[in-house]
């Protein structure tokens, strides 16, 4: 159980800091400032959790590291579902929370959707958003089973490189697809954006659930063959 609570605290506090930065800021990629603050939250919070809950729930805090990690035999079925439904009940909650903030506060959200993923950086394409979201995640999702291998172990620099990574993918992934890779993230701000009234991200909502995911385990299969 104590596992499944730091995962849930972790995703929200990654959904918290992340999506909130983005509603802040706002990711306008022609003016950098905001987009580039957007991707170090999303990293910085993933090194601050690692170093947190990792080595509680070995902080994987998205569904599709998760994914990844059962594919690899580190965890068995119960505890991948444990984990997905603690990490859905965190991003929920964080987004509540942000829900609660901006509008207590008055504060305008500057991405209008509570820093939802969305495809119009890739013109409404399906294909194309399924194809950054793999990409990006699958590149995600083997750094992280790199460093965390038991053969080849990388010390205690592990959250820092996975956190620097999780940066590196958003700065490429803000401007196509809001960069998901992580289930939890996205459907948590997507359900609590159409209960404050804006149902649209929930139309695309399954691109960031089923690519990411897709990433994750061609990673997995990917990592298994490389290192055995």
């Amino acid at each position: 159980m104590r596992k499944y609570i730091a995962e849930a605290i972790g995703t929200c506090v990654l959904v918290t800091l992340g999506c909130g930065t983005a509603m802040l800021v706002g990711c306008d990629s022609a003016s950098g400032s905001g987009y580039l603050l957007t991707a170090l939250a999303f990293g910085l919070t993933i090194v601050g959790m690692a170093y947190c809950i990792g080595n509680i729930s070995g902080c994987h805090i998205n569904p599709a590291v998760s994914l990844g990690v059962f594919m690899r035999g580190g965890m068995d079925v119960s505890e991948l579902i444990g984990y997905i439904i603690s990490q859905c009940i965190g991003a929920l909650a964080g987004s509540g929370l942000l829900a609660a903030i901006f509008g207590l506060g008055g504060v305008t959200d500057q991405t209008g959707g509570m820093g939802t993923n969305g495809l119009a950086g890739v013109n409404g394409s399906v294909v194309a958003g399924l194809l950054v979201e793999i990409v990006l995640t699958f590149i995600f999702v083997l750094t992280i089973l790199g460093v965390t291998s038991e053969k080849f172990k990388h010390g205690s620099f592990g959250g820092l490189i996975i956190g620097l990574t999780l940066t590196l993918v958003h700065i490429l992934g803000i401007g196509l697809t809001g960069t998901s890779v992580n289930p939890a993230r996205s459907i948590g701000p997507a359900i609590v954006c159409a209960i404050t009234g804006n149902p649209a991200p929930l139309a695309s909502l399954w691109v960031f659930i089923v690519g990411p995911l897709v990433g994750a385990a061609i990673a997995a299969l990917v990592y298994n063959y490389l290192e055995d």
